[in-house]
């Protein structure tokens, strides 16, 4: 695995780069850079930096599903047409018998490299066709400022954080969290001063973090959301107190993280059925998200919501250094499995582009092919055959006949081919 420094010396020294996994073969590609009007319009007379010629563009924001041309000038997506003329471009990027989406959008990694389990972004997201993800839960108030310094200012993933209430944050918590130091003003000064890096303030409602006293600790995270003015994410996976109690207490535009986990209190009653009160909370507005982690997608409860017609709002990873080779592996992964599941295609990247860039307040246009928005831009291969996927326990397994697989990505404007 590549460390940070030599990540971003390899990076320095090509100017276009690589980025793969282990099992890959580099294949590097130089960097041509055309001209850019500083008022970004396009005269005739210039040449676009990058054209991805012949690819069929999915882009759920603009319900987009069709053959077309994408053409990059700068950092920003400057047209999205039929039949783009090739003389028009510096570098012409082929998408031929490929997919071309927004670049995807995981709301759930631990990527405080160096740190417990966290991974680095760079290598094991954007290689994947994640250009943006947010740091999740493992970062409070007291971390923040170096997590930004060594971590998200040196990337190139666009990286971005879920506060943690509890000031030390998951990465530097002792076990369990203490309720006592989570003070919502703190975390609502430190989510104020550092926005739009800070996104949300995140909440573990779990028994592993916070004992008896999930309630209370959900409480001074919806404090510190409302001083901020920011969603609230809540970790909602075994729980002390009962799901109803819970959820009554995520306002619209809430995160409900981990909701395919099996544990008591999830969000199925003794015969399968999904409590009303989560039913009314998706009504006011709470969102869904599945955050796979260690193995909270339970293929039981997925099934069973699917088949209420509840589908998630949301696809993400919970990335960590323990299931990026094993369960999870990355974000195309968790799609598929998805797909598996019964989701169709568009369903599934609607999930990790046009949604998530609904969520939270990135302060740029991303998730979306839109002309002006940013160049985040992913090219997939469409793979057919069996493919095994697990769920919550090993025992736990579904064959998939489709698997998405990130064959170059674009993100700030910068290509990146991820030979896989």
């Amino acid at each position: 695995m590549l460390t940070r420094r030599e990540f971003s010396q390899m990076f320095l020294a090509l100017g276009s780069a690589v980025l793969v996994p282990d099992r890959a073969k580099p294949v590097v590609i130089p960097p041509d850079v055309g001209q850019v009007n500083t008022d970004g319009r396009q005269s005739p007379d210039q040449k676009y930096d990058f054209l991805i010629k012949g690819g069929t563009v999915i882009d759920p924001s603009q319900r987009l599903h069709t053959p077309l041309d994408v053409a990059v000038t700068g950092s920003k997506i400057v047209e999205v047409a039929k039949d783009i003329p090739e003389s028009r471009a510096v570098k012409v990027v082929s998408a031929r018998d490929r997919i071309v989406t927004p670049g995807w959008i995981d709301l759930h990694v631990h990527c405080f490299e160096g740190i417990v389990l966290g991974i680095n972004a760079d290598h094991y997201c954007l290689s994947r066709g994640t250009t943006t993800v947010v740091e999740n839960g493992g970062i409070g108030s007291i971390g923040l400022a170096g997590v930004i310094k060594y971590i998200v200012n040196p990337s190139i993933t666009r990286i971005f954080v879920g506060l943690n209430i509890f000031p030390p944050g998951y990465s530097f918590r002792p076990l369990p969290d203490d309720p006592d130091a989570m003070k919502p003003e703190l975390a609502a000064k430190a989510a104020l001063e550092n926005k739009p890096v800070v996104v949300s303030i995140k909440a573990y409602v779990e028994k592993n973090h916070v004992g008896a006293r999930d309630l209370e600790s959900l409480t001074k995270a919806r404090e510190a959301a409302e001083m901020s003015r920011l969603p609230l994410v809540a970790d909602i996976n075994d729980s002390f107190s009962p799901l109803p109690k819970i959820i009554s207490k995520l306002r619209k535009g809430d995160v409900f993280s981990h909701y395919c986990s099996d544990h008591p209190h999830g969000i199925l009653d003794a015969n399968g059925r999904i409590l009303p009160e989560v039913l009314d909370a998706r009504a006011r507005g709470v969102l869904f998200d599945t955050a796979e982690g260690g193995g909270q997608v339970s293929f039981e409860v997925a099934d069973k919501c699917l088949q209420q017609n509840f589908l998630p709002d949301t696809i993400s990873t919970d990335l960590l250094e323990i299931n990026v080779d094993k369960r999870v592996f990355d974000l195309p992964t968790a799609v598929s499995k998805f797909m598996a599941l019964g989701m169709d295609l568009d369903q599934a990247i609607e999930r990790v582009t046009a949604k998530p860039a609904q969520i939270f307040d990135y302060g740029v246009k991303i998730g979306t092919l839109q002309p002006g928005s940013e160049a985040d831009i992913a090219i997939f291969e469409l793979r057919d055959g069996n493919f095994e996927f697990l769920g919550s326990k090993d025992s736990e397994k579904r064959t998939g006949h489709k698997m998405l697989v990130n064959k170059a990505v674009i993100c700030r404007g910068k290509y990146f081919v991820n030979a896989v």
